[in-house]
């Protein structure tokens, strides 16, 4: 069933909802994401791993929600065009760069917590760089293979692909469903870790505490964003369904997925001590940032 059939189906006030509540995410996305890449780039005094991981973070968030109007855009139209597909393209693949750079600060976290010793080895900021455009390339690559496999199918748009197709669940389970995997055990590896952690004084046990809550947090906000949707188009595509409530429960869960380009922005400000500081300093001069003497926020951020 395609989109015009459907679209007597959807309220008038609910495709006002769509677009108010996507305009804001876009005006708002824009806003952090483009503060946050200022102050990442510009303001901070040394790169680290978690400002190398956080800066194409915020790139890749950027990159999405300008790709985002297009998208959309096409979603209402049944034209598989050069323009449609470069739209789609770009959505696609930051939208799951996204998703693979919070598994790879994951995995980084991970390191640094429950193998400290090896994490001198194993952690540097050109090992993070080099982490980045290899997810960067993976991501473009099997990319650039679906859109091939996809054309031969049928077309690449969603508007003009068929419900059934195998090459989008491989997609959907190596893009998503491994980072999700990945996630939740080193998040929860982490979080045990730190429980487990003798606190020498009661600094100290609030810094963990604040640690396992934030490893926690980022974990609820990935579930929540991306997971819905996910499982809808697992389900829609393996079953075949091509229902206007499957349509809607997709426009629905995807809308969730863009607040994760928000949210993202918004724990700069909450998870990275450092990116507090360089906050901090550029709105008021007259403050002056301290560096943190817990040595767990930063590791953790």
């Amino acid at each position: 069933m395609n989109n015009s059939n459907c679209s007597s189906w959807e309220p008038p006030a609910v495709k006002q909802v769509f677009l108010t509540y996507t305009g804001g995410l876009l005006a708002l996305g824009l806003l952090l994401n483009g503060l946050a890449l200022w102050v990442l780039c510009w303001r901070l005094p040394r790169w680290t791993e978690t400002r190398i991981y956080m800066a194409n973070l915020a790139v890749a968030d950027l990159c999405l929600l300008c790709a985002l109007p297009f998208f959309l855009y096409f979603q209402k139209t049944s034209e598989d065009t050069p323009l449609c597909q470069l739209s789609q393209a770009a959505y696609l693949l930051n939208r799951y760069m996204s998703i693979s750079l919070v598994m790879a600060i994951s995995v980084d976290r991970y390191v640094a917590v429950r193998h400290p010793l090896r994490a001198r080895g194993l952690r540097s900021p050109g090992q993070a760089a080099a982490v980045c455009a290899t997810l960067w390339a993976v991501v473009l690559g099997s990319l650039a293979l679906r859109w091939f496999l996809d054309v031969q199918d049928g077309g690449f748009c969603f508007s003009v692909r068929s419900g059934r197709n195998a090459y989008t669940v491989v997609f959907s389970l190596l893009g998503f469903y491994l980072p999700l995997a990945v996630l939740v055990f080193c998040s929860l590896q982490v979080v045990t870790a730190l429980t487990q952690r003798p606190e020498a004084n009661p600094g100290q046990a609030e810094a963990t505490r604040k640690a396992s809550h934030m490893v926690l947090a980022n974990l609820v906000i990935f579930v929540v964003c991306f997971l819905p949707f996910h499982v809808v188009l697992t389900v829609r595509v393996a079953l075949g369904l091509e229902t206007c409530a499957i349509t809607m429960a997709i426009k629905i869960t995807s809308r969730l997925s863009y607040a994760n380009c928000c949210l993202d922005a918004i724990c700069y400000y909450f998870v990275a001590k450092e990116f507090q500081e360089a906050s901090v300093s550029t709105t008021s001069p007259r403050v002056k940032a301290h560096k943190s003497k817990d040595t767990l926020t930063v590791t953790l951020t």
